[in-house]
């Protein structure tokens, strides 16, 4: 016998319990090293959160000493040949031209979702699916190049002119809807951020909805539900936290937009009640602005709107993610 056994155990045992061992040791020393890794990375985005944050502070410091950061906050001036700043026109431009874009592309995208989901048939699902896909995919300056173009002069001539006279002369909605046609301005911008938002809340929404497991909706039907039925008390509330997820995904997207509200938004430092008046939001007025800035109060003050648009942002997705997390524990 090549192999003598001694004691009942082969010599070959002590060689492969040794193998053994090292392959162990080796595992664990890749799994310290992947574990590692993984740890630097995500204490790289800490790093560089807060890096960006400082970064933002120190810039806006001399704004924020010469004005005060309540003052500047409620200040509509922005004067730079006097240099008088105040962030409250854009501030203001930034929310209500979101509040548009999510009031309508939530609406719209969920339909979409659940027609793709529930009723479109198969042969349809792909193509509708990939222009969803295509319509994310096109850069932010396309979309305000046809804003300004192709979109504000069909607003001008159709669709602002209809809703002011249709609301002329009633309370309320004749300031909001007033003013000359202009094409461009807040509702404008709104309009455009709810067209880009739509493919992103769209494509969560449906991937989310393809994860309610068909049993539960084939028992509602089984007791007779309708679609309807079906799809606001089975898949909503099995998938909301998803959809959730992807509205805030949307509205970071919308408050954060740059380019193609830069082109159709009118970018007037000023507040008034129409949404039919140009306007201007927190990206848009550094856009603008940043390359012409001369001083250091002019540029500090551009600086001290990104980190008001960073604490907006920061406080839209706290606030989610708190929601989230009552979500979670309310169904256990």
């Amino acid at each position: 016998m090549s192999e003598l056994a001694v004691g009942g155990i082969s010599r070959a045992e002590p060689v492969r319990i040794a193998e053994r061992g090292a392959r162990i040791a080796r595992q664990k020393v890749s799994d310290s090293a992947f574990r590692t890794s993984t740890f630097i990375a995500a204490v790289m985005v800490l790093v560089l959160l807060g890096g960006v944050l400082v970064s933002l502070i120190y810039g806006s410091w001399p704004a924020l000493r010469t004005f005060g950061f309540t003052s500047f906050l409620t200040t509509e001036a922005w004067n730079p040949v006097t240099e008088k700043f105040g962030a409250l026109a854009p501030v203001y431009g930034t929310i209500v031209t979101s509040i548009i874009a999510m009031a309508i592309g939530i609406p719209i995208s969920l339909g979409i979702a659940t027609f793709l989901t529930e009723f479109c048939p198969m042969w349809l699902r792909r193509p509708i699916g990939i222009a969803i896909e295509l319509l994310a995919g096109i850069p932010s300056i396309i979309y305000g190049i046809w804003g300004l173009f192709v979109f504000a002069p069909f607003l001008q001539r159709n669709v602002q002119p209809f809703f002011i006279e249709l609301f002329h002369g009633v309370p309320v909605l004749n300031n909001l809807f007033a003013g000359p046609p202009y094409g461009i301005g807040i509702f404008t911008a709104g309009l455009v951020l709810a067209i880009m938002v739509l493919p992103f809340i769209t494509a969560i929404t449906r991937d989310v909805y393809l994860t309610v497991p068909p049993v539960l909706k084939e028992a509602a039907y089984g007791i007779g539900c309708t679609s309807r039925e079906v799809v606001r008390k089975v898949v909503l509330p099995y998938s909301r936290v998803g959809v959730i997820g992807g509205v805030m995904l949307g509205l970071g997207r919308a408050l954060g937009e740059t380019m193609a509200v830069t082109f159709v938004i009118g970018n007037a430092h000023r507040i008034t009640p129409s949404l039919f008046a140009p306007g201007t939001t927190i990206s848009a007025s550094i856009a603008n602005e940043f390359t012409e800035a001369e001083g250091e109060l002019y540029t500090s003050s551009l600086i001290a709107l990104g980190l008001i648009l960073f604490i907006i942002t920061f406080i839209v997705l706290a606030a989610a993610r708190y929601m989230l997390m009552r979500i979670e524990r309310r169904v256990g």
